[in-house]
């Protein structure tokens, strides 16, 4: 039988027992994770680098308007179309990933063509080659546009779109690197975790992060330009 306690009392009248009192200690109060909360306000930061980004490229628009459009014509909207497409889809394969996390299911349990029982590490490796397949066509893309007379140090139009576009190159790289990061320690564990789950979900935060920002570039650099705005 639990002994009564002499306790101030949590939520009715009278004493409580130490089995109610533990309860209240454990289970009572939730402390948010210091890992995502500290990966939100990393985030945060990015987003006010990013908005500093935004600003050069508007202010540097903003003195040269014709040369945006001459410049801006050059772009391949449908080909940028494409790899935006392949980017945001990689944004949903690695949510599917963390929903996986979240069972603690490491594996697929079925078929490799059965997307509803696949692990972690499956929707996560689908994340990965979509993300190397969007900076592989970015680097296609500068390719094009230098040859096209579209280079860093030509113009301003040049330094801001390189400026802009290759900082959010570099932060998709980084999270390659995140992916494969993850996916090694999973291979490494024996059991996967609750401290596993939580790696997975920080870095989909992060992942999230740059596709948002990304559709944010797609829409002021590629489409903007189109409508005249």
């Amino acid at each position: 039988m639990a002994s009564i306690v002499a306790t101030p009392d949590i939520g009715h009248n009278g004493p409580v027992t130490s089995a109610q009192l533990s309860h209240a200690r454990v289970g009572g109060i939730q402390r948010p994770n210091s890992v995502q909360v500290g990966t939100i306000v990393w985030l945060g930061s990015e987003v006010m680098f990013f908005a500093g980004l935004f600003a050069i490229y508007f202010t540097l628009k903003s003195t040269s308007p014709g040369l945006w459009a001459d410049q801006s014509s050059k772009l391949n909207i449908v080909f940028s179309g494409i790899i935006t497409v392949i980017l945001v889809s990689s944004s949903f394969t690695a949510q599917f990933g963390v929903f996986a996390a979240e069972r603690l299911q490491k594996w697929r349990t079925g078929p490799w063509w059965d997307l509803k029982h696949w692990g972690v590490v499956e929707w996560f490796y689908l994340t990965f080659v979509l993300g190397a397949l969007f900076v592989i066509g970015q680097v296609y893309e500068y390719a094009l546009l230098v040859s096209e007379g579209v280079g860093f140090n030509i113009d301003s139009y040049g330094s801001a779109f390189y400026l802009t576009t290759g900082f959010h190159g570099l932060h998709v790289t980084g999270g390659l690197l995140a992916f494969l990061i993850i996916i090694g320690r999973f291979f490494a564990v024996k059991t996967f975790t609750h401290k596993e789950a939580v790696t997975a979900i920080v870095v989909s935060y992060y992942w999230h992060f740059v596709d948002v920002v990304w559709i944010g570039l797609f829409i002021v650099i590629y489409v903007f330009p189109r409508i005249g705005v």
